[in-house]
């Protein structure tokens, strides 16, 4: 099958579809945005990558950076009926999705998957895809805390050279 998404994107929803693993949504998002559509707070990129990280909070507990984040990216999200359209998601069976979910996160209702509304081209690349992974009834702790358990050296020496830089700049 031909598909006119890009890479990063199917791989996106195939962790948001599949594996659950919500943090890699985020990080294979990340990229792409950085690459297509850099410093743009805006972008349906970021919407997409703000939900993602609202579904990984929410299931780990965190209900407050849950609702905060699922909020920013539901509103960006709103603005960009026709990218998400163009992306294979129908926008307003998108925002009924995140405001269900937003009012369990509110209610105290325990976490649930959920899948995007997704065409039919989409849905069928997903069912070929999904039954290439490993379903697991218990997601593992090594994707619900993945953050945590991350190797965060590279993170770290990039955040300490740019204030650096920043700091040469100055003077």
């Amino acid at each position: 099958m031909t598909m006119k998404y890009p890479k990063d994107y199917l791989d996106f929803i195939t962790h948001f579809h599949c594996d659950r693993d919500y943090f890699e949504c985020h990080e294979v998002l990340e990229e792409y945005w950085k690459e297509t559509d850099p410093g743009n707070r805006n972008s349906v990129w970021v919407g997409l990558i703000q939900m993602a990280v609202g579904f990984y909070h929410y299931r780990r507990g965190n209900r407050k950076g849950a609702e905060r984040i699922l909020n920013k990216g539901k509103r960006i999200l709103k603005q960009h009926s026709q990218a998400l359209e163009d992306l294979g998601i129908a926008p307003a069976n998108l925002q009924l999705i995140l405001e269900e979910t937003l009012e369990n996160i509110h209610s105290g209702s325990e976490y649930q998957s959920v899948n995007l509304p997704l065409n039919k081209e989409l849905q069928a690349y997903l069912d070929s895809s999904c039954m290439n992974i490993e379903k697991q009834e218990i997601i593992p702790p090594s994707i619900i805390h993945r953050h945590s358990l991350r190797d965060r050296t590279e993170v770290i020496r990039s955040r300490e050279e740019a204030l650096l830089l920043r700091q040469k700049q100055k003077d």
